[in-house]
């Protein structure tokens, strides 16, 4: 192998295409160039290693997590469920749709007998972020969106609350939000798609 070796403008135009073909971002692309990991798709290449995807399968049956004072009123408890964006449809009720509001009580008695994902999903996501979809950080006018996880609700000292996760300055946190208060747009519900 030649330690002399330069990409010519085809090459590197060529690499440039397939990286965005694949969707990869910038911080993505400097990643891949750190360390031995083009060492390792090198081996790949060579036959000499293989590439095994990871499934994220999550225990929607386990203790949610408790932040500081907090009870579970409630926890859906619905099994493995294996990590797949495409399974997670968002729910909006026809008022929130409306650019309007509805009461957070009113919006669970609509989700009752709905697949909604618990607290466990959002945890899960916040422990790897890299799996969370760019565009759930904002909703179709560009605001920030706070995805809600039904399938757990919480008793803090002002009342039943259910945790979000939401995108801010970058970063991925989770928020929440009490049911006696007004739900729009940017508040959607995280179902599981059957």
């Amino acid at each position: 192998m030649s330690n002399d070796l330069m990409l010519d403008v085809g090459q590197a135009n060529e690499l440039k295409l397939a990286f965005r073909r694949a969707g990869y971002s910038n911080d993505e692309i400097k990643k891949l160039c750190e360390g031995s990991t083009l060492a390792d798709v090198r081996s790949v290449l060579l036959g000499q290693a293989e590439i095994k995807i990871v499934d994220h399968v999550i225990d929607c049956n386990a203790d949610p997590v408790l932040p500081n004072g907090w009870k579970v009123e409630e926890h859906q408890k619905t099994g493995s469920f294996k990590w797949d964006p495409k399974h997670v449809p968002f729910y909006l009720s026809k008022s929130q749709k409306k650019d309007s509001y509805i009461r957070g009580k009113k919006l669970r008695k609509e989700l009752a007998g709905m697949r909604m994902l618990n607290a466990n999903v959002l945890d899960y996501l916040l422990k790897n972020p890299q799996l969370i979809p760019e565009e759930w950080k904002r909703d179709e006018q560009g605001r920030i969106r706070y995805i809600f996880f039904w399938g757990t609700i919480y008793r803090d000292s002002c009342g039943l609350c259910v945790r979000s996760l939401c995108c801010h300055v970058g970063q991925w946190n989770w928020d929440y939000s009490w049911l006696d208060r007004d739900w729009d747009g940017r508040s959607p519900a995280a179902l599981r798609a059957s």
